[in-house]
């Protein structure tokens, strides 16, 4: 007998998990065809190809990717578009919710773009998060600081924590660290370049605004260490967006 179409749902939402299931959730495919791919995304390469009629089985989700396995037992994993196309066994058809918040509690990578004030100056920052658990994730971040005596280049890393990850509004506290080069602009007096370390800490959030869209503001304070031991603290706060996947 198969099962209802709502619990056939929950299992594709991720609420439940259908591999550990002693009636596993069976879709048979509507289409031409379904190309199963060896990783969930399209620039893995596609090693095999379901036809219709042919019966699979939902294994796991990953955002817009589902993995699957086949009667004989070969897995693959096939986009959500695809999949949207298939039947369940008495001929039912499937609705697949698209990326909801649950995904990004579930991410691993994201990348970001954010901009805002260092020390008074514009300050533009990309960044790449991989995320470790659900609370502990680290970023690599590059920004670029254009003020009127002088431009600046940061490259440094943190480490962030995230209290309550599957908030819709998730606060972080972050600590870091890493490079600066600065290089005055040509003014009467000739100065030198000076690559100097730096620490820093800084609150902030991310905000789930829909699909893998997620809008981020943060509070950051530095700590910029000086070979004549003179030294700066600069005040900075940016905002932006990340896209995770």
């Amino acid at each position: 007998m198969c099962r209802p179409l709502y619990v056939i749902l929950l299992c594709l939402l991720g609420m439940i998990a259908p591999a550990g299931a002693a009636e596993p959730v069976k879709l048979k495919v509507a289409d031409p065809y379904l190309d199963m791919h060896t990783g969930p995304g399209a620039g893995y390469p596609i090693f095999h190809v379901v036809e219709r009629g042919e019966q699979v089985e939902i294994l796991k989700r990953k955002t817009g990717w589902f993995k699957i396995r086949m009667e004989n037992g070969k897995e693959g994993w096939v986009p959500s578009a695809q999949l949207e196309r298939t039947l369940t066994p008495d001929g039912q058809p499937i609705a697949i919710a698209s990326v909801e918040r649950g995904d990004f509690a579930q991410r691993r990578w994201s990348v970001g773009l954010l901009g805002g004030r260092y020390s008074g100056a514009a300050v533009m920052t990309a960044h790449v998060n991989y995320t470790f658990t659900p609370n502990l994730s680290a970023d690599l971040q590059y920004s670029d600081v254009s003020g009127d005596f002088s431009s600046s280049q940061l490259l440094g890393v943190n480490l962030l924590h995230e209290t309550f990850p599957a908030w819709r509004f998730s606060p972080f506290f972050a600590l870091g660290g890493g490079g600066v080069h600065t290089k005055p602009r040509a003014t009467l007096v000739v100065t030198d370049d000076r690559t100097n370390a730096f620490a820093s800490a800084a609150v902030g959030a991310r905000a789930y605004v829909t699909r893998r869209f997620v809008l981020r503001a943060e509070y950051r304070g530095y700590v910029i260490f000086s070979s004549d031991e003179d030294n700066e603290e600069i005040e900075e706060w940016k905002a932006g967006f990340e896209v995770f996947f």
